[in-house]
């Protein structure tokens, strides 16, 4: 039985919890700094071991790993490179859900002095995560890749405000995703973007969403695909009219440079939902057989009952990638050694993992489309603002 440290009692820590313990296969030790949090676990989840750590506290974090194998960061991410330099001294295994590109950067210089068997794994989630999983499996289909689109956005599904918008995660990683550069290829080159630019509309399953620039989505791919594509971006996915209210909240008021205030009006003003839907639209363009083609994965996956729970579809999604890769690595099927990337993990055994399978469209309340197209042009539905 592999022994797990999960620091993080919230709603992403929770569900990683509930996956993992539910299998029978892992012992599963919770650790926050919040007791409530952990009580809750404990009512929820019979039989968890739970313990109260301070995560900025080095000696207290490499305490807690002594008797792990592996340890899973759903912190906040400034609190990742710090996880990770305790682990290292543990030699434990490192998983995390940052979107942060300085927090990966970090965890992978850490990663440059792990021990044989030893692996770090950030941007286990979505988005990182999965969409760089599916991304990468679209463009093995080309001999030459030319644009690569990565949407993907988590929604309620009964948005009742002007935002069009409720929150499903972490406000700070939502923060960051709006606030921070944004990487790119463009013509072949790396390339950083403002975020909330390069607004596009599109429609999926009879709904229209628009798409903006955002930070960290994109993983380690620019790195993994930079001088075989001409085109990359990602994109978060929202109901039309979000992105001009939240580029008036950042820019014209300037709460981007107050973003502790920005994190307090946003999590008093708008309420957390249970009820929403992920959207993945993935789609790559380039020549096969001397061919322009198009090749497209579209899903939708919706928040489920688990364990006689309600649980939110980022939820579910979120710690589905991050409980697959945990699942790879404790099967020998990741790599041995070192930091890891989210496009190692094969496709095909992602999804026949048995946490994976929550993205496949025969798994409870979801849906999935691919598509291969020939063309003339690249995404006749996709406009660009």
């Amino acid at each position: 039985m592999k022994r797990v440290l999960i620091l993080g009692a919230g709603k992403i820590g929770r569900m990683i919890s509930r996956f993992l313990t539910d299998t029978g296969e892992y012992a599963v030790c919770v650790a926050d700094v919040d007791h409530v949090a952990l009580e809750r676990l404990e009512q929820q989840i019979p039989g968890i071991e739970t313990r109260p750590i301070n995560a900025a506290d080095h000696a207290d974090l490499v305490a807690a790993m002594t008797t792990r194998e592996i340890v899973v960061s759903a912190l906040s991410f400034h609190f990742n490179p710090g996880v990770a330099r305790a682990a290292l001294e543990a030699g434990v295994s490192y998983f995390d859900l940052t979107e942060d590109i300085a927090t990966t950067r970090a965890v992978r210089l850490v990663a440059t002095d792990a021990r044989p068997g030893q692996i770090f794994m950030p941007q286990c989630g979505l988005a990182p995560g999965f969409v760089s999983i599916v991304t990468s499996h679209l463009t093995e289909w080309f001999d030459e890749l030319h644009t690569v689109r990565m949407r993907v956005g988590a929604l309620p599904l009964f948005p009742s405000n002007a935002l069009k918008y409720n929150l499903t995660w972490s406000t700070d990683g939502l923060i960051n995703e709006y606030c921070n550069p944004c990487e790119a290829i463009h013509e072949g080159k790396r390339v950083d973007r403002n975020p909330l630019e390069g607004q596009e509309e599109f429609s999926l399953d009879g709904v229209r969403y628009e798409a903006f620039n955002t930070s960290g989505g994109l993983g380690t791919l620019c790195e993994t695909l930079e001088g075989r594509v001409r085109s990359l971006d990602y994109k978060t996915i929202r109901y039309l009219g979000h992105r001009e209210l939240v580029d008036f909240l950042l820019n014209e008021l300037r709460m981007k440079e107050r973003r502790a205030q920005l994190k307090e009006i946003l999590e008093a003003a708008i309420p957390i939902t249970y009820q929403d839907v992920v959207v993945i639209f993935c789609t790559v363009t380039g020549l096969r057989k001397g061919r322009f083609v198009q090749h497209s994965d579209a899903r939708k996956i919706y928040h489920q009952q688990i364990a006689g729970e309600s649980w939110s579809a980022i939820q579910v999604t979120t710690a589905a990638g991050i409980c697959a890769a945990i699942d790879l690595h404790a099967t020998g099927r990741l790599p041995a050694q070192g930091f890891v990337r989210q496009e190692q993990i094969p496709f095909t055994e992602f999804l026949a993992n048995r946490f994976g399978r929550h993205y496949e469209p025969n798994g409870q309340n979801a849906f999935s489309r691919s598509d291969i197209r020939v063309q003339d042009e690249v995404s006749p539905d996709i406009r660009t603002a």
